[in-house]
């Protein structure tokens, strides 16, 4: 069967709330940058009270990760995570449609000297990312700096993957789908920086149990096999929003080393080490959102069924 123009394939009815959705989206991306960041935490708050199910995931995962907190303190960080959530997709659209000479001048890039050093071995770079709440923004911003691939997951919208993917071209030398595990070597046999975030549960296949701030959570072991498959240097990318809105910080970790170990949960811990450490530069611009413990021996879910209230 001769699949439909690209164009023409998205005109069902079926699509019209994601073509209203990126319309509105691409609009409000006209309007000053503090408007914006307002705009995104009025939304993010206005999801909190709407989005249930996705609050108390958050909130579970704020008390598992952040016990160390009293319960009114737990309470503030979930609204910071919903209002940076919220703020996080006017970054995305930043990210998307915002020229780039707009953006020079508001942030910064800390620990180049890592990054050079790792580059120096001409063997490529996995650069390990996290699902911050300025994913896309921080892509776009570190790729002024240095070119970048980066690996993704496909996303189940034929429509959103479509725009997903056109839009990280935008930053991105390559978009290359997570298990397209060929088309990652080759970029780093040709020495590029690779982008890769295994901060995700794809459940326990091809997975080990390694702390995740201090709770055992399903980490892939795919880190572990692609550094091997080319002994590329692997090291860290933070990236947040500054307290007061004025701008971005980047940061770059020192290369992993030893990596990887022999071992694969150690390698698991080590890798949930260097994303903890980079999360927690500001917690609250994390996608806890997300179900990070969603495997468990007991069963899928059963943390947040035990931990609801």
């Amino acid at each position: 069967m001769t699949q439909e123009p690209a164009p023409n394939r998205f005109l069902s009815p079926r699509f019209w709330p994601v073509w209203i959705g990126l319309g509105l989206l691409w609009l409000l991306n006209r309007l000053p940058w503090r408007w914006q960041i307002r705009l995104g935490r009025t939304l993010g708050m206005t999801l909190f009270h709407l989005s249930p199910r996705r609050r108390q995931v958050t909130e579970v995962n704020i008390r598992l990760c952040f016990p160390e907190l009293d319960p009114a303190e737990q309470a503030r960080m979930v609204k910071r995570v919903f209002a940076n959530n919220g703020i996080g997709m006017f970054e995305t659209a930043m990210a998307w449609w915002t020229p780039l000479n707009k953006l020079k001048g508001h942030y910064t890039l800390k620990g180049q000297e890592h990054l050079e050093k790792a580059l120096a071995e001409g063997k490529g770079v996995i650069l390990l990312g996290a699902h911050f709440s300025t994913l896309d923004l921080g892509g776009l911003l570190f790729s002024d700096c240095y070119p970048v691939d980066a690996m993704y997951r496909r996303h189940n919208n034929p429509m959103l993957e479509e725009v997903i993917t056109r839009n990280r071209l935008r930053y991105f030398g390559q978009a290359i789908e997570r298990s397209d595990i060929r088309s990652v070597i080759r970029a780093l046999r040709k020495n590029h920086i690779v982008w890769y975030a295994p901060d995700q549960d794809f459940g326990i296949k091809q997975s080990v149990y390694a702390p995740f701030f201090g709770v055992p959570a399903a980490t892939i072991t795919a880190t572990t096999r692609m550094v091997k498959l080319n002994g590329s240097p692997i090291l860290m990318l933070a990236q947040h929003r500054l307290p007061d809105d004025s701008g971005y910080e980047l940061e770059l970790f020192p290369v992993i080393e030893p990596f990887p170990t022999g071992d694969e949960e150690a390698d698991a811990a080590r890798i949930n080490q260097e994303l903890e450490k980079a999360i927690r530069k500001d917690p609250t611009q994390y996608m806890w959102v997300h179900r990070r413990f969603k495997t468990h021996p007991k069963g899928k879910n059963y943390l947040y069924r035990q931990h609801q209230r």
